[in-house]
């Protein structure tokens, strides 16, 4: 069953590939997006809004114009040092902007919303997390996130949402036929950062901490190719139009890496070792953050198709060779 779906944060690493998975399941998608991250051309042909959440007008003619009968929200900021040291900045692009856009969802008549939460609104605990474990996040990323996912059961109750918020571990990867992909300015995920820096792009990757109780004193990290990401929000929204309980699930692998393990991948990959340089641990990170993704193969069908990390890595790679 298709039917209109509104991709906010459309044009951003993640929701181009959400979008475009979406499309090709038959839904009509339409991209919001302020392109202040995101790019024009990640939309590939699907209708698009410009527009930023702090404007309320244009918000809310969008909303009037497309009638959508789903919206899946992946807009906000996204680097955790960042947050630590302005965490207004992020309250207000995440939980602020999340209540603007789901007052407008709610006065139109969106019936369903899919919400990109993160692993980072847990506490440090044993892995694998499950969606139960405690939620205590230590930077205002996550706190922002957990704020949003604390809003989505009073709009549910007050305007009948149906809702499923997911929470992503480590987002990595390319579209395999490498016309999506990473592009942030500047760039702070591991894996295209390891990448330029064993090509000689760069001065070298410095580790954040290696003295972090793990197996190799790196931090632990459970990475999802973003095109199971993708198929993830497809099928939750599947899974609200046949009448799926509205609550959070988990997207990940279940398997973790250290950022060490992560850099040999790379080596593997490129035949090229990647310079490193330790610097002091980075405020806000969690030393292991893994997933328990049993309850979203149980109830969204939902199994990685990329889960092994040298086919994540090689994705990328691609993807960094044909923009060089």
């Amino acid at each position: 069953m298709s039917e209109p779906v509104l991709v906010v944060g459309g044009a951003g690493y993640i929701g181009s590939h959400v979008a475009r998975a979406l499309a090709e399941a038959g839904h009509e998608v339409a991209v919001l997006d302020d392109f202040s991250t995101g790019h024009r051309d990640a939309t590939q042909g699907h209708a698009v809004v410009e527009c930023a959440l702090e404007d309320e007008a244009a918000l809310d003619a969008a909303f009037a114009r497309l009638r959508p009968q789903a919206v899946v929200h992946l807009a906000g900021r996204i680097e955790v040092g960042e947050s630590v040291r302005d965490p207004g900045l992020y309250f207000a692009s995440i939980a602020a902007n999340s209540n603007r856009l789901l007052d407008a969802a709610c006065r139109h008549g969106t019936r369903r919303f899919v919400f990109s939460s993160t692993a980072a609104v847990y506490a440090p605990g044993d892995a694998p997390l499950p969606e139960n474990a405690p939620l205590g996040p230590a930077s205002p990323y996550g706190q922002a996130k957990a704020m949003v996912e604390a809003m989505l059961p009073h709009f549910a109750r007050a305007h009948g949402l149906a809702w499923v918020a997911l929470r992503y571990f480590n987002a990595a990867g390319a579209h395999p036929d490498g016309s999506l992909g990473e592009r942030h300015d500047p760039e702070t995920h591991l894996i295209p950062l390891a990448l330029r820096a064993a090509q000689g792009r760069t001065g070298g990757l410095t580790l954040n901490g290696d003295d972090w109780p793990t197996r190799d004193g790196t931090c632990v990290r459970d990475f999802i190719h973003v095109c199971d990401l993708a198929d993830a929000h497809r099928l939750a929204l599947d899974y609200l139009v046949h009448g799926g309980e509205s609550r959070a699930l988990n997207l990940g692998t279940g398997h973790g890496h250290t950022v060490r393990e992560v850099l040999d991948a790379v080596a593997r990959v490129t035949g090229l070792p990647v310079p490193v340089t330790v610097g002091p641990r980075r405020a806000g990170d969690s030393p292991v953050l893994v997933a328990d993704p049993a309850a979203a193969r149980e109830l969204l069908g939902w199994r990685p198709r990329f889960a092994d990390l040298d086919t994540i890595v090689a994705h990328a790679r691609a993807f960094e060779r044909g923009r060089a």
